[in-house]
């Protein structure tokens, strides 16, 4: 997951403010020291740097700060404001074109950072908005560009326009606009084709769609595991050809960060949304507050709420409350607490949008996705019988089990012992799961993540 590193050295730095009872200058000086060397490490440019620590060194030192009743927290919030004025304090949206008129985007980047699926995921995410798209197939040079654009389009159920007699990227424009208005099409992406690194070639063919078709949104596909690297493509590519922002793709890898709090500060470009998964539907707007509250290590709640409404079976999730309050909490209800989980991008991603909850070493450690596959295994070599009932796993039904699942019997043994005593716990947890979206109470939550490792 992106930032762990980041997030590890930072929570360090503010646990040990937190530790002081009064702070003093020479204290500030030496955290934000601390902090400069994280954000280094994490490929931050070295002037934004440099700019962001005076900045709060500026704020953090005066008497009201180092004099008030809780000064660590309040340096803490002014690294919060001030990381999220460096990413752009406001949320930028698309420009969409008024009336029926068609709003167009032209999706550009180099080869390798995943531009084709980044188009066909901000066609899935403008579908849950009510937007009608027609993907554009304008990379008329990478083998299967047309191929891969198709399936993915197949996959969100949007259409695709293409045509393989065509070589001209800008013949292909125009008449696709020409189509998207007979059919009612009302956002049109254009995929464009990438290059292994900036050349006057790329740029010229970019330039020749824009004077050729009126483009509303020119977006920029950047990876964001880069870092430092992904700012420079990006000033490439605005003072070639000019961008309107950009999206920054494997958010979910090892990225370090460098790219989402340095482009806007280095380019003056905003981002406008993040990839933060391989599945079609794992992209999300960019909020600058909530990446912050991520980087910092403080959760991002509301980015989990929304997650939890677009996914989330509410039946499903308030008959499972029901259940847990009795302790009648069975391996069913355990098998589609996962699928829940899957749909919100995994237990490692809900984690990380939790408050107290982040940090590399601390989710790692609290979840292991491979021990929830084994687990998952042994639960559907279960019979319906044994799934609602487990006081009847006895050793002969046990080793059956273990064998379809291809375990050793003592994961199966391991799995029940954890499943009785979260039986147990849940009927002391009343009040884990008041809100409809099945989140409150977090420290019923660390206990209940403890119980399925």
């Amino acid at each position: 997951m992106a930032f762990e590193s980041l997030t590890e050295k930072l929570q360090n730095v503010f646990k040990n403010l937190r530790s002081k009872g009064r702070l003093t200058e020479d204290d500030v000086k030496k955290s934000l020291k601390e902090v400069k060397m994280a954000l280094l490490e994490a490929d931050v440019n070295f002037k934004v740097v440099k700019q962001f620590t005076s900045a709060i060194q500026e704020k953090a030192v005066g008497a009201d700060v180092l004099d008030g009743l809780n000064p660590a927290q309040t340096v803490i919030k002014i690294v919060n404001e001030e990381m999220i004025s460096l990413m752009g304090s406001d949320t930028t949206e698309l420009n969409f074109a008024p009336g029926k008129s068609i709003t167009t985007i032209m999706m550009c980047g180099l080869n390798g950072a995943g531009k084709t699926t980044t188009t066909a995921k901000l066609a899935a995410l403008l579908k849950k908005k009510g937007k009608k798209s027609l993907l554009v197939a304008c990379d008329v040079y990478r083998p299967a560009a047309v191929k891969q654009l198709e399936v993915n389009g197949a996959k969100v159920g949007t259409e695709v326009f293409k045509m393989e007699d065509c070589k001209d990227p800008v013949v292909i424009a125009k008449e696709a606009i020409a189509y998207a208005e007979k059919k009612g099409h009302t956002v049109v992406i254009f995929d464009t084709a990438g290059r292994q690194q900036i050349d006057e070639e790329l740029m010229d063919e970019l330039v020749r769609i824009r004077e050729n078709v009126e483009i509303l949104n020119t977006l920029l596909v950047v990876d964001g595991s880069t870092g430092q690297a992904a700012v420079d493509v990006a000033k490439g590519f605005d003072e070639k050809v000019g961008i309107d922002g950009v999206v920054l793709s494997k958010m979910d890898s090892d990225a370090r960060g460098g790219a989402a709090l340095s482009i806007r500060a280095v380019t003056g470009k905003p981002i406008l949304f993040v990839g933060m998964g391989e599945k079609l539907t794992d992209m999300e707007q960019f909020y600058p507050s909530r990446m912050a509250s991520r980087i910092l290590g403080m959760g991002d709640v509301l980015s989990l709420i929304e997650k939890a409404t677009e996914t989330v079976d509410i039946e499903k999730a308030q008959d499972m409350q029901e259940k847990m309050k009795k302790g009648k909490f069975d391996f069913d209800d355990y098998l589609t607490s996962m699928e829940q989980m899957k749909k919100m991008g995994g237990l490692s991603s809900i984690m990380s949008m939790l408050p107290g909850l982040t940090g590399g070493k601390d989710i790692s450690s609290m979840v292991n996705e491979g021990v929830l596959r084994r687990n998952e295994a042994i639960i559907r070599s279960m019979t319906k019988e044994e799934r609602a009932n487990p006081a009847i796993l006895n050793p002969r039904r046990k080793h059956r089990i273990a064998k379809g699942a291809g375990v050793d019997i003592m994961y199966v043994n391991r799995l029940v012992k954890e499943f009785n005593e979260m039986q147990k716990m849940m009927k002391k947890l009343p009040g884990m799961m008041k809100n409809k979206h099945g989140f409150g109470g977090m420290n019923a939550l660390k206990n209940l993540m403890k119980g399925m490792r």
